[in-house]
C-alpha cells in the first residue's frame, strides 16, 4: 500500500514540475515579447503562478464560472507578484520591475493596471493548464461555464 502511495505522490509531483516548467517558460516568453527583456527569477514566479492558476478549478467545481476563476487567478498572481517584489526588488535590490510610475501602486511592486492584466492572463493559464492536463496526463476533459 505504501508503494502505491509513493508512486502516486511521485506522479503528482512530476506533473506539477512539468506544469511549473512550462508555465515559467511561457511567462518569460511573454515578458520577452512585451518588454524585450526578462530576468531568470521571472521563470520561477511565472511557474508558481501557472501552477496556482491551474489548481483553481482542481479545487473548485467545473461549475465555477470562468470569470470568477479569472478574478481568483488574478488575485493569486497579484499576491505572488507582491511577495516576489518584496523579496527580489526591495530586500535583494535586484530591480526586476518597478511600478512606482503607475497610479494605484503598492510600494511599486504591484499596481491596478497589471492586476487587471493578471486576471486576463489567468483565464489563458487556467484553460491552457486544463488542456495540458487532459492531453499530457489523461485527466478530465475541460469544460467551462463562462457566466452563471
Amino acid at each position: 500500500m505504501q508503494w502505491v502511495m509513493e508512486k502516486r505522490f511521485i506522479r503528482i509531483l512530476l506533473k506539477h514540475i512539468i506544469l511549473f516548467l512550462l508555465g515559467g517558460l511561457i511567462y518569460i516568453c511573454i515578458e520577452l515579447l512585451y518588454r524585450g527583456d526578462t530576468h531568470w527569477s521571472m521563470a520561477i514566479v511565472g511557474g508558481f503562478a501557472f501552477v496556482c492558476c491551474g489548481l483553481i478549478n482542481e479545487l473548485l467545481s467545473w461549475q465555477t464560472p470562468l470569470w470568477k476563476q479569472s478574478f481568483i487567478g488574478g488575485g493569486v498572481i497579484t499576491v505572488l507578484e507582491f511577495i516576489s517584489g518584496i523579496i527580489l526588488n526591495i530586500i535583494l535590490k535586484w530591480d526586476v520591475w518597478d511600478y512606482t510610475n503607475y497610479k494605484i501602486n503598492l510600494l511599486g511592486q504591484i499596481c491596478l493596471p497589471f492586476s487587471i492584466l493578471w486576471c486576463v492572463i489567468a483565464i489563458v493559464a487556467i484553460i491552457l493548464d486544463d488542456h495540458l492536463r487532459y492531453w499530457l496526463f489523461q485527466e478530465e476533459k475541460p469544460r467551462y461555464k463562462f457566466l452563471k
